[in-house]
């Protein structure tokens, strides 16, 4: 089922997400189903559990290609529950964002160039891999969610935060909420 994502200004949005203990239980299958649907409508590049009001430490991300971002590499499909990210070096750089919960703006974020990410896959199984590039930045952005951190609160230079259609006229109307 497709959800509503929760817009910046819901309090909801700002809060820390609890662990999920229970696996492989119908209601986890439920909001990873509900998450996919809405990931999908929506052109998202990843969904946390949290933008839809759940406040469950759940992610979900990946894409083939996207045209809310165009030029990115894939990012393998991958559905990871309790989330922990361990930077691989302190080298970072900066990128354009966007976001499901901030409509329509884009801004740029500094982020880890290469990470770990561990978690468990919806039965409980130990999902672990390595990320760089947009791949490192999706899975960075959507575990922000889990700690109550949207993309405009890590932009430091607001000279770089701005509606996407006067940034790049060519995604005009790509980063709209229907």
């Amino acid at each position: 089922m497709i959800r509503d994502v929760l817009r910046m200004g819901d309090p909801r949005l700002l809060a820390r997400a609890h662990e999920v203990d229970r696996f492989g239980t119908a209601e986890l299958g439920a909001l990873l189903q509900d998450m996919r649907d809405t990931m999908a409508a929506r052109n998202g590049a990843g969904l946390a559990a949290p933008q839809i009001g759940v406040p469950l430490r759940v992610v979900i991300f990946g894409m083939e290609f996207n045209p809310r971002y165009p030029d990115a590499e894939p990012v393998p499909y991958t559905e990871l529950v309790n989330p922990v990210l361990t930077p691989l070096s302190d080298a970072q750089e900066e990128g354009w964002e966007g976001c499901l919960s901030v409509p329509g703006m884009r801004g740029v974020v500094p982020r880890f160039t290469q990470l770990r990410y561990e978690g468990c896959d919806i039965a409980g199984r130990r999902i672990v891999r390595e990320a760089q590039g947009f791949h490192a930045r999706v899975v960075q952005h959507e575990c922000d969610h889990l700690d109550g951190i949207l993309y405009p609160m890590r932009v430091t230079d607001l000279r770089k935060f701005g509606f996407t259609d006067v940034l790049f006229p060519e995604l005009a109307g790509v980063d709209q909420d229907d």
